[in-house]
């Protein structure tokens, strides 16, 4: 799934690409899931709610904080979403580089070049499915980047997967989200599965992960140890 947020001051230049993008949107994978009228909200929402949109249309020249610095404010918490400036000045283009900016589409967007803009979002988002873990909830649908995850922990019929700001759970079983991320993590316990780029630490009966210490099942411990020792080696981890 491919969800787009639209950020413009105005709602007239929010519905014309909106009406764009529709025409050439899939629906049975992309919607637009937000619309913002400032920079400022666009950057608290989007703070607030880590992983919900991957794809932002931004528009450079707006009342309050401008696009830019909207994007400069959104890559201090977040450097994976993909940012595709809208301007209708041709001066702003090269400074997209700055934040790591996707594209740029002049004002008034034309089906042809959104279509281009599109493909590379499509491309990108392709490259990056497997150094992603995604999972839905009633707060929504995460994207999540696998480098941000510390560890899962099960919760009865439910997993909580850990970052180190934020908790995401989700109905689940723990032995499947093994299975899905195929050997990337380690499971140390019938109950935890860990990074293990981010274990700092290995002890006798637990290890250490972002300063949490978690603990290591008897049952597990050998090829637990083994596995992360090697990943803290530089043999395998994220």
């Amino acid at each position: 799934m491919l969800r787009i947020g639209i950020c413009d001051d105005s709602i007239d230049a929010r519905d014309a690409l909106r009406l764009q993008l529709e025409k050439i949107m899939r629906e049975e994978s992309e919607e637009i899931v937000y619309e913002f009228s400032t920079g400022e909200g666009a950057v608290r929402w989007l703070k607030n709610h880590p992983g919900e949109i991957d794809l932002l249309f931004l528009d450079v020249e707006m009342n309050g904080i401008s696009g830019m610095e909207a994007a400069e404010g959104i890559r201090k918490f977040d450097t994976e979403i993909m940012i595709v400036f809208v301007t209708g000045y041709s001066d702003y283009v090269f400074d997209g580089y700055r934040v790591n900016a996707l594209d740029y589409i002049m004002k008034p967007a034309k089906a042809e070049r959104l279509s281009e803009v599109m493909k590379r979002v499509r491309e990108q988002l392709w490259s990056k499915r497997d150094n992603m873990y995604v999972l839905k909830n009633p707060e929504g649908t995460f994207r999540l980047p696998l480098s941000s995850v510390s560890y899962f922990y099960s919760d009865k019929r439910k997993v909580v997967l850990v970052c180190k700001d934020k908790e995401y759970c989700f109905y689940g079983k723990l032995d499947e989200v093994e299975r899905q991320l195929a050997g990337s993590f380690v499971r140390i316990h019938q109950r935890y599965l860990v990074n293990a780029g981010r274990v700092t630490h290995i002890g006798n009966d637990h290890v250490t992960i972002d300063g949490c210490e978690l603990p290591i099942s008897r049952a597990l411990k050998e090829e637990a140890t083994s596995k992360l020792a090697k990943a803290m080696l530089g043999g395998m981890g994220l």
